[in-house]
């Protein structure tokens, strides 16, 4: 009996550590945003990522052509019009080149402005099943928008080679552009996308916004054509920055965008830094409202 009771406890003795407990709480204070959760959960980003480009050109005729065909037919059409028959200035560059370069920019962020701006309602069955930063979908929208912006690209790349044109020195400086552009849809597109989730109105907004920043926006004319004294209240667009680099590191011609991309950096930092403000105060609620 001895024995038994012996065998017993040295059976007991070992201790099991206890499962690891995860308490899922709304953030402390709306100005804390989760990076760290954020880069715990890339993968899942990238998840989000891969979704988006098969859901986008699944099912379609022609793929991955359609990130050429939009630029390039919008191209057409300014180059015909704007170009052409309005005759606006292109600061030297052939009428293609100075429309296409600057429609590269504009296309990446519209696109994923809409996208972003969506991606919350899209996902509401998920959002209210499981827990994962909530900043990952608009996140994966801006970042998706990336593989249309090199398709897109590569194109470019062989009208310059068609015209002749090569870029120099300037081209060392589109990544930081291409990173402004990407700044400016993620926090906007946060703004958007926490207001969508409370206002699906919004939605509609955004068709009819991105058209009219269209044309506030350097697209069909250079930024020269404004006023000296009034360029730095133009580079309240930060688009306008952004278009206006991609067209001087692209093409060689034209100057550096200067005060006016000074300007555009300074509101793309106030409306980033304010949408994850923002969007942080909403998750704690978004699930009751989506």
């Amino acid at each position: 009996m001895s024995e038994m009771t012996h065998t017993s406890g040295a059976i007991q003795s070992p201790t099991h550590p206890a499962p690891p407990v995860l308490r899922i709480a709304p953030p402390g204070h709306w100005w804390a945003v989760p990076f760290d959760e954020l880069w715990e959960n890339r993968e899942l980003i990238y998840f989000f990522v891969w979704r988006e480009i098969k859901v986008r050109y699944k099912q379609t005729a022609i793929g991955a052509a359609w990130a050429v065909l939009q630029p390039f037919m919008s191209m057409l059409v300014f180059t015909l019009f704007f170009g052409r028959l309005a005759h606006l200035p292109s600061e030297g560059s052939p009428y293609p080149i100075f429309y296409y370069s600057a429609l590269l920019p504009w296309m990446y962020f519209a696109n994923s402005l809409q996208n972003a701006t969506s991606a919350i309602v899209q996902n509401q069955s998920m959002i209210t099943k499981v827990y994962f930063p909530r900043l990952a979908l608009p996140l994966a929208s801006v970042l998706s928008g990336l593989v249309d912006f090199g398709v897109g690209f590569a194109m470019f790349v062989a009208m310059m080679i068609y015209y002749g044109i090569r870029p120099g020195i300037p081209l060392l400086f589109l990544p930081l552009f291409l990173l402004l552009a990407v700044l400016t849809a993620t926090g906007i597109g946060l703004w958007l996308g926490a207001m969508n989730a409370l206002y699906r109105d919004v939605r509609y907004v955004v068709p009819f916004l991105t058209q009219f920043w269209l044309f506030a926006s350097p697209v069909a004319y250079p930024a020269s054509l404004v006023p000296a004294k009034w360029r730095w209240l133009y580079g309240l667009n930060p688009m306008a920055g952004v278009i206006e680099g991609f067209r001087w590191s692209l093409s060689g011609h034209g100057s550096a965008p200067g005060r006016l991309i000074f300007v555009s950096v300074l509101i793309v930092v106030a409306i980033l830094v304010s949408g994850l403000f923002y969007f942080q105060k909403m998750e704690a609620t978004i699930e009751d409202v989506v």
